[in-house]
C-alpha cells in the first residue's frame, strides 16, 4: 500500500502521526470552548482575528483572507455570530462592510483566549519543548511556503 502513496513506512507513518495529533489536539481544544464559552472553533478563529485588528475592525474580504473561507460561510457566520451580539458589520466606504469586534465579542475574546492559551501550553508547547517547538516552527513555516508557491502555479495555470 505504501507504494501506490509514493511514501515509505517511515514517511507514512510520521504524516499519520501528525495528522492524528492535529486532529485530537484540534478536537480537545474545540471541546473545551464550546463546553466552557459556548464559543465554536469559528467563533473563536473570527473573534481572535479581529481582536488582534486595529480598532477591533476589518473589511469583511480581509477577515475571508485571514481565515480562507469562502464568501458564503463567511456572510452566513458572520450572521449567526451577529445574532449572538459578538459581532457586528457596519457599513464603510468600501464594497462591503466593516466587521466589528462588539462589546460582547471582547468579553467573550478575553475570557477564552488566555484558557484556550494555556491548553496550548500544557498540552502542545510544554510536551515538545523549546528545541523541537523551533524546529517545528522552521519546518512549518517552510511548509506554508511550499504551499504558497503551489497555490500560485496553481491559480497562474
Amino acid at each position: 500500500m505504501t507504494e501506490a502513496t509514493g511514501l515509505d513506512d517511515d514517511e507514512l507513518s510520521a504524516w499519520r502521526s501528525f495528522v492524528e495529533m492535529h486532529h485530537h489536539l484540534e478536537r480537545h481544544l474545540v471541546k473545551h470552548l464550546q463546553r466552557d464559552f459556548g464559543l465554536s472553533d469559528s467563533d473563536f478563529e473570527i473573534l481572535v482575528n479581529l481582536s488582534e485588528a486595529p480598532g477591533g475592525r476589518l473589511r469583511a474580504f480581509e477577515l475571508g483572507r485571514a481565515t480562507q473561507w469562502e464568501k458564503s460561510r463567511m456572510s452566513h457566520h458572520l450572521s449567526r455570530m451577529e445574532k449572538r451580539g459578538l459581532v457586528q458589520r457596519e457599513a464603510s466606504d468600501a464594497r462591503y462592510p466593516d466587521v466589528v469586534l462588539t462589546d460582547a465579542g471582547r468579553t467573550a475574546i478575553a475570557a477564552s483566549a488566555p484558557a484556550n492559551a494555556a491548553r496550548v501550553r500544557e498540552l502542545f508547547v510544554e510536551v515538545v519543548g523549546p528545541e523541537r517547538l523551533a524546529v517545528l516552527k522552521a519546518a512549518s513555516d517552510d511548509v506554508l511556503a511550499a504551499l504558497e508557491q503551489h497555490v500560485d502555479a496553481c491559480e497562474g495555470s
